[in-house]
């Protein structure tokens, strides 16, 4: 019996700054890929998708990250947890700014197909600088889906930290799910990275980013042998797709292609690794790399 399961990812523009708008265009999207296909059994969207955001423009409004912020569950949610039952599909609406007190986080959520939350994620790396009004999670999160496996998230620059990817795997993710959010020119190099947390984890690996001036798409769907199964355009689409869970368990039974039982080798090993304990990482060479900062033009000239 192989544990099949429909994914699809939905790569979309917002309606700038406007949460509520972008929602009815989330939910059109959701309800005609319930209907086209049906087999499809989780619709995902990308980072920061629900409060409109646009990046890299501030909005006219100096109190919109304010007004778009909002305790979880809340209106915004509670509308969400509306189309997950109407479309009777599992639901990751990518992120959305959480207010709790008088924090701000990157917060992903999970909905079932009976409107129930049955995870919160917060992005545990913030980009920083640039997002540095945005307080960084604590807590890893996977979650499962009934009769079909264990899944983990993470919130795009979290993917540049293998060991988020690393410790989800530990936790037995099956497939990391993975909303994001990039206009910049780097994203060739993370379709390098999904590839090689995919291998490194031998698990599936889905990438989801927002397009124009919104994000760069090129969305991909990378399976537990680093193949990649699909990578969208640059435009408005999405991707489906039937993967299946079993995948991973031979993988990480017969190894990478057959070859490279990575993960067992790494348990059995009995390796330690000093850069993690008591608190190494501010240690070593790191220790000499400077504050993390915005940085001013290096070729401005000194005034006197």
């Amino acid at each position: 019996m192989t544990r099949l399961f429909g994914i699809a990812g939905v790569q979309m523009s917002v309606e700038r700054w406007n949460a509520h708008a972008t929602i009815d265009k989330m939910s059109d999207l959701a309800l005609n890929i319930s209907k086209s296909f049906p087999w499809v059994n989780l619709v995902m969207f990308h980072e920061l998708v629900v409060p409109g955001l646009v990046q890299f423009v501030t909005p006219e409004d100096k109190d919109w990250y304010l007004k778009n912020s909002e305790a979880i569950p809340g209106p915004l949610t509670e509308r969400l947890q509306a189309l997950a039952r109407k479309t009777h599909k599992w639901l990751v609406p990518g992120s959305m700014w959480e207010l709790d007190g008088d924090k701000m986080y990157n917060t992903a959520i999970v909905i079932s197909p009976e409107g129930e939350i049955v995870a919160k994620y917060r992005k545990m790396f913030p980009w920083l600088p640039y997002e540095a009004g945005t307080t960084p999670g604590d807590q890893f999160c996977v979650f499962d889906i009934p009769d079909v496996g264990r899944f983990g998230l993470c919130i795009c620059y979290d993917m540049w930290f293998p060991e988020v990817s690393r410790q989800l795997a530990w936790m037995g993710a099956e497939v990391i799910l993975q909303p994001t959010l990039t206009p910049t020119s780097d994203r060739e190099l993370e379709l390098a990275m999904a590839r090689a947390n995919a291998l490194f984890n031998q698990c599936y690996f889905v990438s989801v980013n927002g397009i124009g001036e919104w994000g760069g798409g090129r969305s991909t769907i990378i399976d537990p042998d680093g193949r990649v199964l699909q990578e969208a355009s640059t435009n408005q689409t999405f991707m489906t797709e039937m993967i299946d869970l079993d995948h991973t368990s031979r993988t990480r039974e017969f190894g990478t292609l057959g070859l490279a039982q990575t993960l067992k080798q790494l348990r059995d090993s009995g390796h330690k690794f000093p850069l993690y304990e008591d608190n190494n990482l501010e240690k070593g060479s790191f220790a000499e790399l400077g504050a993390l900062k915005f940085h001013r033009n290096i070729n401005t000239a000194k005034t006197t």
